[in-house]
């Protein structure tokens, strides 16, 4: 009777084991659960409190409403808003820029990213979004862009755009067609944030200016979770500054841990580290 049964146990542990380790494989890629070490924060705990560590403060064009900021290699790109005076420009951080392309009126500029030989800049309500080459700025073609544009960067590791429209949520696209393949709802201790901006893709992470604060987030694309929240307060002094001159505009400078930082119609951008909150030294310029 037991070398009758042994093959039906061992039939049924298998069976087990099996059920088992399928479960196991369905919980650990559920749709939303943060994945692991290189996307932040696990569930429940707190995002960093950081803050700007200002290394050298450069001059910015005080007639600049800053939309997109970006460096590849050596060379600063920014993009402009407003109708009938946007523009996208590119040159050594902190002087002159050796090229620069208008948008043509009354198109409304935003967000901005490199993609090796070439950049896309988007619109804001004009439901189209303008392919340049990089080197020259000029305009290569126009596609369709079926929500407002706002902040755009491009993730390398995963080959794709993000794309952000004012809301809590950020969208995923092909960086060739801009259709978009999916997307997550950022929250911060689990409410939504919305006014998401200007963004910047660093590695796994994405940063985002939030709207006409001085605050800028750093959030795990994978299941939209804010992991740190730095303070960006104190860079530029409110009075004799233009009406909307607020912060927005964020590059990574490659091959370090620093960043450039600007906002619209700001006479100055500065080179920072962001630090923890508790640490010392100044933020101010």
């Amino acid at each position: 009777m037991r070398d009758r049964m042994t093959p039906v146990l061992s039939w049924a542990a298998l069976l087990v084991g099996t059920l088992l380790a399928v479960s196991c494989s369905v919980v650990e890629h559920a749709p939303g659960r943060p994945a692991g070490p290189a996307g932040g924060a696990p569930a429940g705990q707190r995002a960093e409190r950081l803050r700007v560590k200002v290394l050298e403060v450069l001059p910015h064009d005080p007639g600049a409403f800053t939309e997109g900021l970006e460096m590849a290699g050596r060379t600063l790109y920014e993009g402009t808003g407003l109708s009938g005076g946007s523009w996208v420009q590119a040159g050594p951080p902190g002087r002159r820029p050796t090229v620069r392309a208008a948008l043509p009126g009354p198109l409304f500029g935003e967000g901005i990213t490199v993609l090796g030989r070439t950049l896309w800049q988007l619109t804001w309500r004009d439901r189209i979004a303008v392919e340049r080459d990089a080197a020259t700025l000029k305009e290569l073609r126009r596609v369709r862009y079926p929500d407002d544009g706002w902040g755009v960067c491009f993730q390398e590791s995963r080959q794709r755009l993000v794309t952000s429209d004012g809301s809590a949520r950020l969208t995923f696209r092909d960086p060739g067609t801009l259709a978009a393949t999916g997307g997550v709802s950022v929250t911060e201790d689990g409410s939504p944030l919305s006014r998401l901006n200007e963004l910047e893709c660093v590695g796994a992470a994405v940063y985002a200016n939030v709207f006409e604060t001085d605050r800028i987030v750093r959030i795990d694309p994978a299941g939209g979770t804010v992991t740190a929240d730095i303070d960006a307060s104190g860079l530029v002094r409110p009075d004799g500054l233009a009406p909307g001159a607020v912060l927005n505009g964020i590059a990574a400078v490659p091959g370090t841990d620093q960043f450039l930082i600007t906002g619209k119609f700001w006479p100055k951008m500065f080179r920072v580290a962001f630090v923890p909150a508790g640490g010392t030294g100044g933020s101010g310029g």
